[in-house]
């Protein structure tokens, strides 16, 4: 099965980051997987996506995501402007404080992850960790505890237990 996955949002929030962690968890899970990006010019505050393609069971040739199966906004730019292709029966995730106007689309999955980052977890520096947990549980290809190992091998040792603590919230925080 194969899946396409867009992390979107501005220069900063660690969506590159996310999807970096989550396609090596992938292959940590015996999975093909390849992710690219994309940001503008500006170091913060620029449009930036990541994108990840997962297959259990085939090579992947290429590593342009066409039509993602599920696409995560972490502000109403990103949202506006990468999920226009999102596949008709995929999932746009959206961060409730950052997306006030949801684009309209069938299957929308609203979660306050800013939020969370900075109210339980102590940063918003943590977002994209949580968000990593939102996808994690959203996809269920990886198991959290791959993901959680994927975790402690990227950030820095000094903060991998906000980190866990902040991929707990964002796994729980779906329902």
């Amino acid at each position: 099965m194969r899946k396409q996955i867009r992390l979107s949002g501005s220069g900063g929030q660690g969506v590159i980051t996310a999807a970096i962690i989550y396609a090596e968890a992938a292959v940590s899970a015996g999975m093909e997987a390849v992710q690219s990006q994309s940001y503008g010019p500006e170091a913060r505050g620029g449009a930036s996506k990541s994108e990840v393609i997962i297959d259990d069971s085939h090579p992947i040739f290429h590593p342009h995501v066409k039509t993602p199966d599920v696409v995560l906004a972490m502000t109403q730019k990103a949202a506006d402007k990468y999920y226009g292709d999102l596949h008709s029966d995929g999932i746009l995730i959206l961060d409730t404080d950052l997306v006030p106007e949801p684009p309209k689309f069938g299957n929308i999955i609203q979660v306050p992850i800013t939020k969370i980052a900075i109210e339980q977890a102590g940063k918003s520096l943590f977002a994209n960790i949580v968000a990593l947990g939102v996808l994690t549980k959203v996809l269920n290809l990886v198991d959290l505890d791959t993901v959680r190992t994927a975790v402690s091998h990227r950030v820095p040792p000094h903060t991998i237990e906000a980190n866990m603590k902040a991929l707990q919230l964002g796994y729980d925080a779906v329902k």
